[in-house]
């Protein structure tokens, strides 16, 4: 029997704390039988997975997070898979968001230190490594200096949505979004419909509203996402004509909770998630 497949997880090329390379090569290690490596509004890291994939022989998909406007009560992330990540728009947009995030972070640093607590970005680089400093690493160095007991507390006092550190983010339109990715070759997904924080019927009128911008698949399998929610999802996409993705959202240390492929222990997407995405986008 095969195993699972993951197709939503992070790098150190964003939040993440494995390199692209040894997050390939540790789900390989695992028997996964597919992995995407998908981080936030970048793909910096897809290069170097990629080529860790070809020495492994492992099935890669070059994927990505774009996180995107929404005005309901959660937020909203698009998975793009299967698309040209050296594609000229694709790239520039990209920087353009990593240029914006660099100004958020300067941003969310000086409000911290309004607030008495001394944090500086040379701290935070010394966490992030190679990779983009983000909410993440400024949860885990205000675990460390004992301000917070742990992450959850660092974003509900400080760094979450209308709490006093935080800075919202630069965001593309949902519309523009899909059509990027699509103008670079790939195929979409709505990420964890349970972050949208937004009832049945919501869910439903959203899921429409994007079906109707181009969305290709929506993200049934995933770490926070029960049976009941992934049955919900499962028939969101039977309604509207969509295909299924899953994935664990994995972060290595960063949430430590989260194991590759299994989430929190009882994720298991199956292969043929893989092997119908990658037939629809070989069909395009």
């Amino acid at each position: 029997m095969r195993n699972g497949i993951d197709l939503h997880t992070h790098s150190t090329a964003s939040d993440g704390t494995f390199t692209p390379g040894a997050l390939v090569q540790k789900a390989h290690d695992l028997g996964l039988y597919a992995l995407a490596l998908t981080d936030h509004d970048t793909v910096a890291g897809l290069a170097e997975a990629h080529e860790a994939a070809k020495a492994t022989g492992m099935r890669f998909v070059p994927g990505v997070e774009i996180s995107v406007k929404f005005d309901g009560p959660g937020h909203c992330h698009l998975l793009g898979y299967f698309f040209d990540y050296r594609h000229p728009r694709l790239t520039e947009t990209l920087q353009a968001l990593h240029e914006a995030r660099a100004n958020r972070n300067k941003k969310m640093i000086a409000k911290l230190r309004e607030l008495g607590i001394e944090i500086s970005e040379e701290e935070l680089r010394a966490l992030a490594g190679d990779g983009e400093i983000g909410r993440p690493h400024m949860a885990k160095l205000l675990v460390m200096k004992g301000v917070v007991k742990d992450f959850d507390e660092a974003f509900e006092k400080f760094l979450g949505k209308g709490k006093p550190a935080y800075v919202p983010k630069a965001l593309l339109s949902p519309k523009e979004a899909l059509e990027i990715i699509h103008e670079a070759g790939g195929l979409t997904s709505l990420a964890h419909p349970y972050y949208l924080k937004l009832p049945p019927e919501g869910v439903r009128d959203y899921v429409r509203e994007l079906k109707e911008y181009g969305l290709d698949a929506i993200e049934a399998y995933y770490t926070d996402h029960d049976r009941d929610y992934t049955r919900f999802c499962l028939e969101l996409a039977e309604e509207f004509g969509l295909l299924v993705s899953g994935g664990s959202d994995f972060h290595g240390d960063n949430k430590p909770e989260i194991a590759l492929g299994t989430g929190k222990g009882d994720l298991f997407v199956p292969p043929e998630v893989y092997d119908r995405l990658r037939a629809a986008w070989e069909g395009r």
